[in-house]
């Protein structure tokens, strides 16, 4: 394998869980590459990297996106959230601590792709019904366990995130 010329490189500046990075690569590069070998977050994993599986979903600008999709140049301008992002000082987030409370993970090799689809899914509708997270869902796939209890944890974090809200809480991550 020959090294790349340096006409192929170029100086990325991305915005990474709150972080400023630049990073030299090549412009063929994808997102989930850099972030892992590049950043060392390797909480984004790489399953199909054809897009189906969902293993390498992270947030940009909000949004669930599938990093091996994505070069790292396309996301340069945008604000990149892995799962790493979620907790701070060994805490979980309520979306963690659900998955955790309903078994939603067995294996754990899909669980960062879910929490971020769901993280994304549930700040966009806060008041998402449990047929509509069924269907988002299923737009990852899980070998492991049915499906079943990861819909009941962000069912249940929706449902204690819509609550907080009612009772006023304004720093809850889902109120709007």
């Amino acid at each position: 394998m020959t090294e790349p010329s340096t006409q192929d490189l170029q100086l990325l500046t991305l915005d990474v869980n709150g972080e400023r990075h630049e990073v030299i690569t090549e412009s063929r590069r994808t997102l989930v590459d850099v972030l892992r070998h590049d950043l060392h977050l390797t909480g984004t994993h790489v399953g199909c990297e054809h897009g189906i599986c969902g293993a390498c979903t992270v947030l940009v600008d909000g949004r669930p996106a599938r990093a091996c999709l994505m070069f790292a140049a396309q996301a340069e301008a945008a604000e990149i959230r892995t799962v790493e992002s979620l907790g701070s000082g060994g805490n979980l987030t309520d979306l963690q601590e659900a998955f955790r409370d309903h078994h939603a993970l067995q294996c754990g090799f899909c669980t960062p792709g879910f929490l971020m689809l769901a993280e994304g899914f549930l700040t966009e509708r806060p008041e998402a019904t449990k047929e509509e997270i069924r269907d988002v869902v299923a737009a990852n796939l899980c070998r492991c366990t049915g499906y079943q209890t990861i819909v009941e944890a962000i069912d249940a974090c929706a449902t204690a995130r819509r609550t907080e809200c009612a009772q006023g809480c304004e720093e809850t991550t889902g109120c709007n």
